[in-house]
């Protein structure tokens, strides 16, 4: 996906009304005056020496709830700050590091207001600048109000009774459209997947070349044209030819409001403009004091072995390179080929994504060592995770090969070291308490992975340190489990156990009571959210426990856990989802608890935005993944969930029953595929803590910029009200 002609046009189309906004200024000569406070009749903002701050007003007097955005590119890193106007159109920019800034004013309704040169401690009233007409106020809309435009097949197309495949129901439809496939890897709906390249053509042929373009050339086509026997070209196409046809969004979007306008949103880039990141850490999630102001770290997944390091500090980055065992080739697969299917309209042919470790999730420990899921080897596992081999899980379960393995990052010695894992890995999180050492993970497939972190430390013996279990529900109901166990694809029988293919895309362990809860169902089957409980000797004693999402909710990806043991998910119905436990009524085992025993012990809340038209009340949001704030580390409060907000220019939170954006309007398109939150000094107030985000889009030359853009460090803070210092 590249840039079109269509882009630059809009692109042109954004930057004449700026151009046009300055004739307004003149017309409007006070709104630039120090004294527009007291014209206004507000109290005038008060400023520390590095704070900026002022008033904004437009051609009606004050704009309240639009965003004041401070840029510059003198630090090592680019550097951005964004806060919100309160009421009364005031603003301030706390804590500015010294340089020199462009400060301009963006909102809802709005165009760009002229960038204004400014510096810390400096007072500086703006003008808002109206959007001249509908088309072009729409440019800033988030993706979702575009998106949301598209059509979907009608019901009675699915089922077999149309051209779609028999079995794609209208939720695996959705799904594939949504957070398990397209928005699962971009932000569908902004300006640059809006339109197609001019190259490429347009309509459907338009649609089937760009996604043939690039490394993820044959995961895209085979999904569409393959999995969906190519129907979504139609809709994909018919959308992007009413958008540029001068078709605008059914929905507009509504400026920050309430605590929303206490959002602090900091910008910094990081990586390269050729390589993805997936996602990134900063502090021990059980302990987030732990690293305090210290490095963050990312992982590039299959674009780079590089991993990135960020100094929020000093504003400086850099990386260092992870490492694979000798022989080992690129990691390749449908979403990262060896050379691109057809060319891209940005890099051409050129092979920009290589990386053998395909470092996917980072994780910090109690000491700040950085633990990653990377591959370390090709498949084919060594001796003692297979049939004849005398280790523990292999007796029960021998597994032949695996995809990505683990690996530890000492910052305090720089050494990396491989961990060669029998099980394949993806997400991975450390126990609680006595639990406190082991690290599990998901990706395992068909079995449940773990290793005894300080073990390894310890002896650096990989196999001695490490576990893995099949995933066995106790069906016969006698509490505990028993070996000779029914397969994965035989019936249930009441008599024996019952082995299921529930593997975990989130890891999540259970700080109340031990158990290790998981998404699953992820890219295929029921959706669910799955239970292990270790035992007293695992493998031997693990046993799982599966609940199914209940109809009509649908498409679980990412999830976590709240100190209480409540899990939270997001889905690609358009919702976040919670599942209760302790509200089952029904037995856990035996027979009948296979899934669909426990729906009591669901709840859901749609996420903010339009939803498609013809399916009833629903979002478009295509959420990632969903973290909870176990320890209050951005302010809304102990174990508030929050989610990726992919199609929302941000993340999502759930406080009270609402919902609570935290928007990025600046570079828009930011999608994140994860998350963590730190507290850098408990006694600091609001500016002790915060989350950190890292944008996760697969291309980031779609954000606002085009090419040469990297992807983005964000910091989130929540002050007290829009004017705390």
């Amino acid at each position: 996906m590249t840039t079109p002609k269509r882009v630059s046009r809009l692109r042109r189309l954004h930057q004449g009304a700026s151009a046009a906004g300055l004739a307004v200024v003149c017309a409007f000569p006070w709104a630039l005056t120090p004294t527009v406070s007291a014209q206004l009749g507000r109290e005038p903002v008060a400023l520390d020496a590095d704070d900026i701050g002022g008033v904004v007003a437009g051609p009606d007097g004050a704009e309240a709830g639009v965003w004041v955005i401070a840029e510059t590119t003198d630090l090592p890193t680019k550097f951005a700050r964004v806060v919100v106007t309160d009421d009364d159109g005031r603003y301030l920019l706390p804590d500015m590091p010294p340089a020199a800034y462009n400060v301009w004013v963006r909102g809802y309704g709005l165009v760009d207001s002229p960038k204004m040169r400014s510096g810390p401690g400096a007072t500086l009233n703006l003008s808002a600048v109206p959007a001249p007409n509908e088309t072009t106020a729409a440019q800033y809309y988030p993706a979702i109000h575009w998106y949301s435009m598209m059509k979907l097949p009608a019901k009675s197309d699915f089922g077999g009774h149309g051209d779609l495949p028999k079995k794609i129901t209208q939720a695996e439809y959705l799904s594939n459209m949504k957070n398990r496939g397209c928005a699962g890897c971009h932000q569908i709906g902004q300006l640059s997947t809006r339109t197609i390249p001019h190259q490429f053509g347009t309509g459907e042929k338009g649609w089937m070349r760009r996604t043939q373009a690039g490394q993820a050339g044959a995961s895209m086509t085979n999904t569409l044209a393959g999995k969906m026997g190519g129907v979504p070209y139609k809709y994909l196409a018919d959308w992007t030819d009413r958008v540029a046809k001068g078709e605008l969004p059914h929905t507009k979007p509504n400026r920050p409001q309430g605590v929303e306008r206490n959002i602090v949103v900091t910008v910094r880039d990081w990586h390269t403009p050729k390589q993805y990141l997936h996602d990134l850490i900063s502090t021990d999630r059980r302990n987030p004091t732990v690293n305090s102001y210290g490095l963050l770290y990312g992982a590039s997944e299959f674009s780079t072995d590089a991993i990135p390091i960020l100094d929020p500090v000093k504003n400086v980055a850099w990386s260092i390179t992870a490492s694979a065992m000798k022989g080992t080739k690129y990691a390749r697969a449908g979403h990262a080929l060896a050379k691109p299917v057809m060319p891209s309209a940005y890099w051409g042919d050129e092979v920009i994504w290589n990386s053998k470790t395909s470092i996917h999730n980072p994780m910090l420990d109690e000491d700040g060592r950085v633990w990653l899921t990377a591959r370390n080897r090709e498949g084919k596992n060594p001796a003692f995770c297979q049939k004849g081999s005398t280790h523990a899980s292999a007796k029960l379960t021998p597994l032949g090969k695996s995809s990505r393995h683990l690996a530890v990052y000492d910052p305090k010695t720089k050494d990396y070291k491989m961990v060669d894992t029998c099980f394949s890995t993806h997400h991975l999180q450390f126990g609680y308490g006595k639990n406190s050492g082991t690290l599990y993970t998901s990706g395992g497939r068909s079995v449940f992975g773990w290793l005894d972190a300080k073990k390894f430390l310890a002896t650096g013996d990989s196999a001695a340190s490490q576990g893995w279990s099949a995933m066995v529900m106790d069906t016969n109901g006698n509490g505990k489990r028993d070996e000779g166990y029914v397969g994965m694809k035989g019936k249930v029988d009441p008599t024996k156990d019952k082995r299921v293919k529930a593997g975990f895309y989130a890891v999540m362990p259970n700080p109340v009571d031990g158990a290790i809860w998981g998404t699953a169902g992820v890219f295929g089957g029921k959706g669910k959210v799955v239970r292990i409980d270790p035992g007293s000797n695992p493998p031997a004693t693990m046993l799982t426990e599966v609940y199914n999402i209940p109809k009509p909710y649908f498409g679980p990806r990412g999830g976590d856990i709240d100190s209480k043991g409540v899990v939270w998910v997001s889905l690609g119905s358009g919702h976040m989802g919670s599942f209760d436990r302790r509200k089952c009524k029904g037995p856990l085992n035996g027979p009948k608890a296979t899934g669909d025993h426990c729906p009591e012990g669901w709840a859901f809340y749609q996420y903010p935005g339009p939803g498609f038209k013809g399916i009833g009340e629903n979002s478009a949001e295509s959420s990632y993944y969903s973290w909870v704030d176990q320890h209050n580390t951005f302010g809304l409060g102990k174990d508030v969930p929050m989610s990726t907000g992919n199609l929302n220019d941000g993340l999502i939170a759930l406080k009270d029953g609402k919902m609570v954006t935290l928007r990025v309007p600046y570079p828009m398109g930011f999608y994140a595929k994860g998350f963590d939150g730190r507290i850098d000094d408990p006694n600091a107030g609001w500016k002790g803590r915060g989350l950190w985000a890292s944008s996760g889009d697969r291309t980031p030359w779609l954000l606002e910029g085009g090419k040469g853009s990297k992807p983005l460090v964000v910091h989130f803070q929540l002050r007290p009200n829009p004017l705390a210092k």
